[in-house]
């Protein structure tokens, strides 16, 4: 390269970034505005996905909820409302993950051989005037006196 071509370069690459710079100083203040923009997408999107996450919780409660009281009715010789009882129990120690449950409360249907229990609710509302139905169900075999 000679010097002559060298300094038409050097020219070429310090008058490209002259433009640049002047191009850049046209969007001054673009970056708030675009943050402006784009924050309520990305406070919707937290919002939504702490609901959902609100909303599994809720559902592992009332599973677990079902289940123990499946545990406890399917005992041999149990009372009828053992298995409500001691769902209703669950659900109070549990804190407030599934609202609603104690309208109209936990239910056991024991039939000759199978026990069923379900627990009904609303999950707990992260997000105004937002709530998810939460209905779930548990079975067992009942343990009875069998002949070998």
């Amino acid at each position: 390269m000679t010097g002559r071509s060298a300094r038409r370069a050097v020219h070429r690459v310090a008058g490209a970034a002259l433009q640049r710079t002047t191009a850049r100083g046209a969007d001054r203040g673009a970056s708030p505005v675009e943050l402006a923009v784009v924050m309520p997408v990305i406070l919707v999107l937290l919002f939504a996905s702490v609901q959902i996450a609100v909303w599994f919780v809720a559902r592992s409660t009332a599973l677990n909820a079902a289940q123990s009281a499946v545990n406890a009715q399917r005992v041999h010789q149990a009372p009828a409302d053992a298995g409500a009882r001691r769902a209703t129990r669950f659900l109070r120690a549990s804190g407030d993950w599934l609202v609603g449950w104690d309208r109209p409360g936990p239910s056991c249907q024991t039939g000759a051989a199978e026990v069923t229990c379900t627990v009904r609710g609303r999950s707990l509302s992260v997000i105004p005037l937002v709530s998810f139905a939460v209905v779930q169900t548990a079975h067992g075999t009942k343990e009875r006196w069998t002949t070998p």
